[in-house]
């Protein structure tokens, strides 16, 4: 068993003091990793099915092979780490705000260890949605690259974010710049705390086609009983 309690790192910045820490839950009998922004919890290891459901879903309905993936958010790395295990996928650019988050993935002191390790990794750090605004994009060297899949988790929802400018990110111009940034019939993909959420699925039903939200339920050892997030899909036309 580990110390029942250790702060792994922090950083402040504009939006906050960003923070790991690793805790044992005498429930779920096991380590825990969470990272907090400032009072609020952005994720914990406790809860990675969703996260990882992103990447399955998003890229299942990605055609082609040597598939070339953008992942918005590093977090605990379970969305790249699963990105990863298809065997199409040839490379992983992950957008990650926060130099402390990467610094705790080169560092290995995350559960997915060795993530970096991978060689069709590369994590950037840098603003997501002032990438997906721009006409430059994600690769400053080759600027209007696009892929094949871009997956998203950086919000807790389209209408609870963590910083008030990421909201002009969900609107029709917002997802109308980011759709530029793929390739025909390539995926868009996101993570969403919140159930389905109309309004905003009518709104990338206004640039996307094929555009679905799917519910995905999974085990809570807190409550013991069973939780649901949602990802939404959409398809560049």
């Amino acid at each position: 068993m580990s110390a029942r309690f250790e702060e792994l790192g922090w950083q402040q910045t504009p939006m906050g003091e960003i923070s790991l820490r690793r805790r044992f839950d005498p429930v779920a009998r096991a380590d825990v990793y969470e990272v907090k922004l400032g009072d609020e919890y952005l994720m914990s290891s406790l809860f990675t099915v969703a996260e990882r459901e992103l990447a399955r879903l998003g890229l299942a309905r990605t055609q082609g092979a040597d598939l070339a993936v953008i992942v918005g958010g590093l977090g605990l790395g379970y969305t790249a780490q699963e990105a990863l295990r298809d065997t199409r996928v040839r490379n992983v650019t992950v957008v990650e705000y926060s130099d402390a988050v990467i610094d705790w993935h080169n560092r290995d002191l995350l559960p997915t260890a060795g993530l970096t390790a991978d060689s069709r990794v590369s994590l950037v750090c840098a603003d997501f949605f002032a990438a997906a605004a721009g006409a430059v994009g994600f690769d400053p060297d080759s600027p209007g690259r696009t892929y094949d899949a871009i997956l998203l988790d950086i919000d807790h929802s389209p209408r609870h974010v963590l910083h008030h400018p990421h909201g002009t990110f969900y609107t029709r111009d917002g997802l109308r710049a980011l759709s530029a940034h793929l390739v025909p019939q390539g995926t868009f993909a996101l993570w969403s705390d919140d159930a389905p959420d109309d309004e905003f699925l009518s709104i990338l039903e206004s640039v996307f086609t094929d555009v679905e939200a799917e519910q995905v339920a999974f085990d809570n050892p807190l409550t013991r009983g069973r939780s649901t997030n949602t990802i939404y899909l959409a398809t560049r036309s």
